[in-house]
């Protein structure tokens, strides 16, 4: 009887993770293929790619999804005043070293 309780006791134990780790669904029902590929192409109309391998994988997706919620069209660069800045490119050239 003993070994019965301890048992039914260790197979408690093991069932209550399995059970807490079950995924709940969205609030509006599953998602449907249908909005997947809108919100794929929603987010590849303000510049992410998701067929581009990213070593900014999380932050790029976020940013895109941040812009697409702000209503941005491009997504590039940030917003400007319509100023400009004009002048004279850099003559700048490092020095010439000679080998010996």
């Amino acid at each position: 009887m003993k070994s019965l309780i301890n048992a039914v006791a260790l197979a408690a134990v093991l069932a209550v993770p399995a059970v807490s780790f079950a995924q709940s669904q969205p609030e509006n029902g599953p998602v449907t293929r249908e909005q997947v590929r809108n919100e794929l192409k929603a987010l590849e109309s303000v510049g992410w790619r998701p067929n581009v391998v990213s070593p900014f994988y999380p932050g790029d997706y976020q940013a895109a999804k941040a812009r697409l919620q702000s209503g941005g069209d491009s997504g590039y660069g940030p917003a400007t005043d319509g100023s400009s800045q004009s002048g004279t490119a850099s003559s700048y050239s490092p020095p010439v070293r000679m080998m010996r």
